[in-house]
């Protein structure tokens, strides 16, 4: 029997593969996808200096090679209606980045050639179908009709996760009414400035707000609808728009587009009555773009997790149950995060008449009173990784 399988080869699945091996356990990461397969869109597209020191951690060198790869914006603004209200620039860290931007498949690449040179082991094209717990371990049942025996299994299969559903875990809480379009746009010949811009009321594309956020090699259009409107319509029709939106890009060019809403849940819970499932990532929960709390927390999962597999491993008589108080914290981080994107989602939206004033008052005040346009600019993304650790 295996000490450990992770179902899912996305970031937070590598991730967990990768933390065991840096403390000795031999890790089998089965995965859904055939290994060439690419996914599609840049995703998760901000990686938090926190998750780069965790990658650290677990692979010396690879958050530096992360961070390397990626885009450190230096200024970030906020306009109200065409009108900016706030604008800050930052110098150059003296070490280290304080965060890096670049397509979620740039990291998973990373991610796998750091596996493999840990001797991870893969079995790809090959999902998990049935899932048995038992006191002294599990048994997955993949789709090909192999079976694999674990005494635990870190479970990273993401919002659909076969894992989780087959444990009879529910996910808890609400997606929102508003829908946002994401659109990825290639760069130009002669690439953009480097900022972070959020539009309040976007003059362009009838009022609505839009967040303009660069990544090494492209931009994400993030444009939040209106009650009432077709997003797969809107989403469809964005080479009719960006220009407007992003008027220095000459014919920009849509590379991939999508539909979300900003989703709160979180699983009831994060193991099974035996304690041998890791929920992690999106099979534990599931969070709006905004923020980019998503890939970050779950990489936080994976190293836990890791952790209290390897914890219990080792010291099996020691009193407290590593697992259990994995899933006990990481589903309190989980809660944390979902209040912070609610937050986030509530400053958006902004469905009192007495919120839409306030914004509205704080867009006037700006220009005399800095902490309204600080206001304004940090709001639409919920606490700080400061006051809500992941």
């Amino acid at each position: 029997m295996r000490e450990l399988i992770v179902a899912g080869a996305g970031p937070v699945g590598l991730s967990a593969a990768l933390a065991a091996r840096s403390q000795g356990l031999p890790a089998l990461v089965l995965e859904a996808r055939d290994h060439r397969a690419r996914r599609p869109g840049s995703r998760a597209i901000f990686v938090h200096r926190a998750t780069l020191e965790l990658l650290d951690r677990i692979s010396p060198g690879l958050g530096g090679e992360v961070a390397s790869r990626g885009l450190v914006w230096d200024t970030r603004r906020t306009l109200w209606a065409g009108r900016e209200v706030y604008a800050r620039a930052y110098r150059a860290p003296a070490a280290g980045a304080p965060f890096t931007s670049l397509p979620q498949t740039v990291v998973e690449d990373l991610l796998r050639r750091a596996c493999e040179a840990a001797g991870v082991e893969f079995g790809w094209a090959d999902p998990v179908r049935e899932v048995a717990v038992a006191e002294d371990g599990v048994r997955l049942v993949t789709a090909s009709g192999a079976a694999h025996e674990a005494r635990h299994v870190i479970a990273a299969d993401g919002a659909r996760s076969v894992v989780r559903e087959r444990l009879g875990i529910a996910l808890a809480g609400t997606a929102s009414a508003t829908e946002f379009v994401v659109v990825d746009v290639a760069d130009g010949p002669s690439p953009l400035p480097a900022e972070r811009v959020f539009h309040y009321r976007h003059p362009a594309v009838g009022g609505r707000n839009v967040l303009l956020v660069p990544f090494r090699g492209g931009w994400r259009v993030d444009v939040q609808c209106r009650p009432g409107d077709d997003a797969q319509g809107f989403a469809a029709s964005a080479a009719d728009w960006l220009p407007d939106v992003l008027p220095g890009i000459r014919r920009p060019r849509p590379v991939w587009s999508s539909v979300y809403r900003f989703q709160q849940r979180v699983a009831e819970r994060f193991t099974d009555p035996f304690h041998r499932v890791l929920l992690a990532g999106e099979a534990a929960h599931l969070l709006p773009p905004f923020g980019a709390r998503g890939m970050n927390s779950g990489i936080a999962d994976a190293v836990e997790a890791a952790r209290a597999v390897r914890a219990r491993g080792a010291s099996p008589a020691a009193p407290g149950d590593p697992v259990a108080g994995y899933a006990v914290a990481r589903r309190a981080a989980a809660e944390r995060n979902v209040r912070a994107a609610g937050a986030a989602l509530d400053h958006l939206a902004a469905p009192r008449l007495r919120q839409r004033w306030t914004q509205r008052a704080a867009a006037t005040a700006a220009p005399l009173w800095p902490r309204a346009a600080r206001w304004l600019d940090s709001a639409p993304y919920g606490p700080r990784l400061r006051q809500v650790r992941y």
